[in-house]
């Protein structure tokens, strides 16, 4: 791959930055590369601390916590995409073991063969490695991978001892609820407390929903056939939601993706107004509310009952 600069004002779409300050990326776009949402709207903070760290070589794991539907895999995924730069990406669950993302044997052209899996893709080619929900994954397989995270070489016994050193670029990104402490609150069942030797390997980043003033761009750019006031209204639901949520009141969030999904659904269902329905209501119960418990539907619509009417 052939190594590219890029301006971080003109790339990431920010103003006050010098356009001559750049970050480095690459020049051509492979199929490892993660598409770009033209209308992703970074958050200035939390760039910062991602392409601080990229700059600085991604030399040790990069860990970033927040509550569920924060955006915290499509950041990562979004600033690949506008760098170029190939992401693996895994779902971590209780059982996933280390030769799922190291490789295993398979029957190739009639006979076994070694097929690297997406760990070892990602090592010997120099790319991105994201494993997300790691908070799922049990702690004995996380710990195992303590020397990866730091950049150590990958040794696969099942290859005759074979060694395989990080190209450069390499990195290590993980995604959880938690920041691997367990879950305190209730929220995310199946969660596990990791191990604190695996967790000393991070750099931090904590990811929050997005500010309501970024909330309101994005649903502007995504329905802009719904009147604004209702689009305000429709990010004071989600504000309300989420808190309910972080308080362990209700077992389902709002996310910014649910929230984009409402308003292109709301907006699509318009013409059930002339059929006496309620094209919001109708539009939230397939977005959002229908993955709720009965009682949890009930708190719910009386939220949009008492924003709406």
């Amino acid at each position: 791959m052939t190594p590219k600069q890029y301006s971080i004002a003109k790339t990431f779409g920010l103003e006050g930055i010098p356009e001559e300050l750049t970050v480095r990326g690459y020049a051509e776009r492979t199929p490892f590369v993660p598409a770009i949402d033209p209308d992703y709207q970074f958050r200035k903070d939390l760039l910062s601390d991602i392409l601080a760290w990229h700059m600085l070589g991604g030399i040790e794991g990069l860990y970033l916590t927040g509550p569920t539907g924060s955006g915290k895999s499509t950041l990562v995924t979004q600033v690949a995409a506008r760098l170029n730069i190939p992401v693996h990406r895994v779902t971590a669950h209780s059982r996933l073991e280390t030769p799922e993302l190291v490789g295993h044997h398979a029957l190739v052209n009639g006979s076994m063969t070694f097929v690297d899996g997406p760990l070892t893709t990602a090592m010997r080619e120099g790319h991105w490695f994201l494993l997300d929900e790691i908070d799922l994954l049990d702690p004995a397989t996380a710990a195992g991978l303590n020397g990866i995270v730091e950049g150590s070489p990958l040794v696969i016994p099942e290859k005759g001892g074979e060694m395989v050193v990080p190209a450069p670029g390499f990195c290590f990104i993980a995604t959880g609820n938690t920041a691997g402490s367990g879950d305190q609150t209730g929220l995310y069942q199946g969660t596990l407390r990791q191990n604190l030797a695996f967790m000393d390997r991070f750099w931090m980043v904590e990811v929050g929903y997005p500010e309501e003033e970024q909330e309101r761009t994005i649903l502007a750019k995504a329905a802009p056939g719904i009147p604004e006031e209702i689009r305000s209204g429709m990010i004071a639901y989600a504000t309300e939601v989420r808190k309910l949520f972080m308080a362990g009141q209700i077992e389902v969030t709002l996310s910014t993706r649910t929230l984009v999904r409402w308003a292109r659904l709301a907006e699509f269902f318009r013409p059930l107004a002339s059929q006496g329905k309620n094209p919001l209501h109708h539009a939230l119960e397939r977005a959002f509310t229908f993955r709720a418990s009965p009682e949890t539907r009930d708190a719910l619509a009386e939220i949009a009952q008492r924003i709406f009417g």
